[in-house]
This record gives C-alpha cells, sequence and structure tokens, in this order.
C-alpha cells in the first residue's frame, strides 16, 4: 500500500484530501506545517508528498527543496491557492512532479497521484535494474589492505572530495573509481573515463575539453570533451601521470574555476564534474623530474587511496580465483570448476606482476585447458606466466617451440604475446572490441599489436 504525506496549513484541505485518499486505499499521514513536514519525510518511508506552496513557518518550495537532499526521487504535487503560471514553471524546475490548484478537481487529483506513484516506482525499478546490469564488480578481498580501501571508499563517496587512486597496473584502481561512483550523489550521472597514456598528447586537450569547427586541420564540426560529457557526474582521469605539461595547467584551471574553453573556443562554459584520478607511477618523483605539476598533483590528492599489488594480499587469491571460475564458466554456459587445495597454493607461489588482472587471464586459461578440478600440475603446466605457449602445445601433442631460437627474453615475450593474441581474436572471430574487453586492454592497443604481429584473419 502506498504512504501518501499531505503538508498544508489549512485543516479543511487536509481533510478532503485525506479522505478522498483513503477511499481509494492509500494510507496517509498529514501535518500543518513544513518543518513538521520534513522531519517525518526523513524518518517514514512515503511513495508521495503532496505539499501546499504559502504556508507561514515554511513555504513549500522550501520544503521541496530540503527534502530532495534526502529523498531525491520522492515524487512531490504542489498545491497551491493562488496558482500562477510562473508559480507551477518554479516548482516544476526545482523538482516537482506536478502542481494542482486549490480547490482541487477530484478526477485530475487522482489521475495526477497515481501517474507520481508510478513514475516513483519506475524510478525504484530502474535503479534495482541498473545495479544488476552494471559491469561494476564487488570489490573482493579480507585482507586488512581490503578492509581498509572498503571503508574509505564508505567514507568518502558520499562527499565531493577529489580522490587520486595509486598502484601497480592490474591492480584495481578502475574498480576503486568505480564505486566511488557508484556509492556518491553522483551515481544516477554519468562516469565517464579517459585513458591519459592512450590518448597522444597532442590530442589530449581536445579530447578533455572539446574543440571548435576549424581550431585544427581535422576539426571539421564542433566536438563536446569529457568535461562537458562529465558535468553533473564523474571524470575519472586513469593514468594521469602520462599527461602532457600544458593538458595539466588546462585540467588544473578547470579544478580551480569550474570552468572550461573549447580549444579554439573563446566562450567558458560552467562545468560541474567531480574528478577521480589514478596513476601507477610515483607522482612525487614525477614532480622532482619536472614531468607533474606540484599544484595539480596538490588539487587531486585531497584523498589518497593505494591499491596494493596481488603479492602483498595473497591471502586473496582463494576468494578472486573462486569468484572468477564463477564468473567465466558461467559467461561460457559451462558447470563451474573447482581448484583443489595444491592448486590453490601453486596459484599462491606465483609473482603476479600483472596482479588481479593476471590472476583473471590465468583462470580463464585453466578453465579451457584443464579438467573438472584444477590440480598444481594444471597450474604449474599453464599458468605457468614464463612458458604459456610452450606448456599448451606440449599437451596438444606437438613440439614445444625451440627456445634457442629466440635470441633474447623480449623476442620470446612477443612471440607469447603475439600467439595469445592471435588465440582469443579467432576465439572471439576476429570482434576487435569484444576481445579487447575480453583481455582487458584499450581497443586502439589492440590495433596496434595486430598490426606489430601482422596478424590477420584466417592465417594459420
Amino acid at each position: 500500500m502506498s504512504k501518501i504525506l499531505i503538508i498544508d496549513d489549512e485543516r479543511a484541505i487536509r481533510s478532503t484530501l485525506r479522505e478522498i485518499l483513503e477511499y481509494e486505499d492509500y494510507q496517509v499521514d498529514d501535518v500543518d506545517n513544513g518543518a513538521e513536514g520534513l522531519n517525518l519525510i526523513k524518518r517514514g518511508d512515503y511513495s508521495l508528498v503532496l505539499c501546499d506552496i504559502k504556508m507561514n513557518r515554511m513555504d513549500g518550495l522550501e520544503v521541496l527543496t530540503d527534502a530532495q537532499t534526502y529523498k531525491p526521487d520522492l515524487p512531490f504535487i504542489m498545491i497551491s491557492g493562488h496558482g500562477t503560471v510562473e508559480t507551477a514553471v518554479e516548482a516544476s524546475r526545482k523538482g516537482a512532479f506536478d502542481f494542482i490548484s486549490k480547490p482541487p478537481d477530484l478526477n485530475r487529483l487522482l489521475i495526477t497521484v497515481r501517474n507520481a506513484l508510478d513514475r516513483g516506482s519506475l524510478v525504484s525499478e530502474t535503479k534495482v535494474l541498473k545495479k544488476k546490469v552494471s559491469k561494476t564488480r564487488e570489490i573482493l578481498g579480507e585482507s586488512q589492505a581490503i578492509g581498509k580501501i572498503k571503508e574509505t571508499i564508505e567514507r568518502v563517496a558520499p562527499t565531493e572530495a577529489r580522490v587520486l587512486v595509486t598502484g601497480a597496473n592490474g591492480s584495481g584502481k578502475e574498480l576503486v573509481a568505480r564505486w566511488l561512483h557508484e556509492k556518491s550523489a553522483r551515481s544516477n550521472a554519468a562516469l565517464i573515463e579517459v585513458n591519459c597514456a592512450a590518448i597522444p598528447s597532442e590530442l589530449i586537450e581536445s579530447e578533455l575539453f572539446g574543440h571548435e569547427k576549424g581550431s585544427f586541420t581535422s576539426a571539421v564540426k564542433q566536438r563536446i570533451g569529457k568535461f562537458e560529457s562529465a558535468s553533473g557526474g564523474t571524470l575519472f582521469l586513469d593514468e594521469i601521470g602520462d599527461m602532457s605539461l600544458s593538458a595539466q595547467a588546462k585540467v588544473l584551471r578547470a579544478l580551480q574555476e569550474n570552468k572550461i574553453a573549447r580549444v579554439g573556443g573563446e566562450k567558458e562554459i560552467d562545468v560541474d564534474v567531480r574528478v577521480i584520478a589514478a596513476t601507477n607511477k610515483d607522482l612525487q618523483k614525477e614532480i622532482e623530474a619536472g614531468n607533474f605539476r606540484m599544484d595539480l598533483y596538490h588539487r587531486l590528492s585531497v584523498i589518497l587511496i593505494h591499491v596494493p599489488p596481488l603479492c602483498d594480499r595473497r591471502d586473496d587469491i582463494p576468494l578472486l580465483t573462486k569468484s572468477f571460475l564463477e564468473e567465466i564458466c558461467t559467461e561460457y554456459g559451462m558447470p563451474v570448476k573447482k581448484v583443489s587445495e595444491a592448486g590453490i597454493d601453486a596459484l599462491k607461489a606465483l609473482p603476479w606482476s600483472g596482479n588481479i588482472r593476471e590472476l583473471r587471464n590465468m583462470v580463464e586459461r585453466l578453465i579451457i585447458l584443464s579438467d573438472k578440478v584444477i590440480t598444481d600440475a594444471d597450474v604449474k603446466a599453464f599458468a605457468n606466466p614464463t612458458a604459456p605457449v610452450a606448456s599448451v602445445t606440449e599437451t596438444a601433442g606437438n613440439k614445444q617451440p625451440d627456445f634457442d631460437n629466440f635470441k633474447n627474453f623480449q623476442e620470446y615475450k612477443d612471440f607469447a604475446e603475439r600467439e595469445y593474441i592471435k588465440f582469443k581474436l579467432e576465439k572471439n572471430g576476429w570482434n576487435v572490441s569484444k576481445t579487447a574487453d575480453d583481455i582487458d586492454i584499450q581497443r586502439s592497443h589492440l590495433y596496434s599489436k595486430i598490426e606489430k604481429f601482422g596478424l590477420k584473419r584466417g592465417e594459420s
């Protein structure tokens, strides 16, 4: 049963509305002033509020504005005996669902109430569905370091504080950024991600701030930048340590003034963006080397979160492995495989230079190449990062590559990388976007690898 709150300083109006709504089987509370109404909204679980605009102790529009800070999705229907077009527009601008004049028309009132309640239900259902389809995985781990990160996220996410996330490649910095956004008041708006390392230095400013038509040779039309796209939401600047000094200066100004100007444009544009940055570099050393601005560092690092490498949290490997097994086996439509205790111990013993990303890739390889139970022998044969190709080809009945043919370790790594990328491309039907997501690299990087290794569809 939907619960409705009536806020009006006229007893006759409250009584009339209560009688009508209770006859329609709604549960109704009513109060004669805005302050008491706000207290009830904070404590109660209301589906709808009917609120008078002109009241003695507190104006109805003030009640609407204050209530939205506590219950942003709670629909308000504003009521007034002095209704004008200007009043209705102002109420709508402040977030009211609809506006009704006194005395209320019975049919219009009930239709508006039903529509407002339906809209509230749709908003709630949409939020639930968004959570279900969200790509944001849980932050898994029971180690002290992970516990501290989760606690920091809970404290920091609801604020507007900027956050700098540090840690090695593949350790989970992007996941931390996603959860900071998910648990913030901006979660209904966009999270825009920019990989500063993947964008050429001459294009980074256009990417961040946009450009006007004709501002440079290839600017054939106006383009909106990431700062504008993220306005009202969160901008995640990944690998910010790779950003050029000129772009750093413009980002600093955007953070200081909440204004940006497109490349080739003179007009200043207001932006409302929360910035979360991440880097795998030691920015203090980059500052000493003259590669990073100290003033930008201090602007970004209001809160610092360090994500430890996997080798410093080996006790989390069983939990992470179990999660990846369930996730990947479900994707493949196959029964979930298990790992023996000896297999887990073998996984814990590996160096994990690629961190969580490497662990997920290795678990996927073990699922494909092992039997129902993954043993320590399987881990040694298939998950050894120094010789994955040799082990796989040997099991297939072929000879392993002749290691004497490789002049150095880099040449062997290129060989192994080429074979791995070729395998993934063929597995995904040469869908480059899907393969890039699958192996967790930028699509532009994958195109570069395909070109570097001369890979072609259908080659033997």
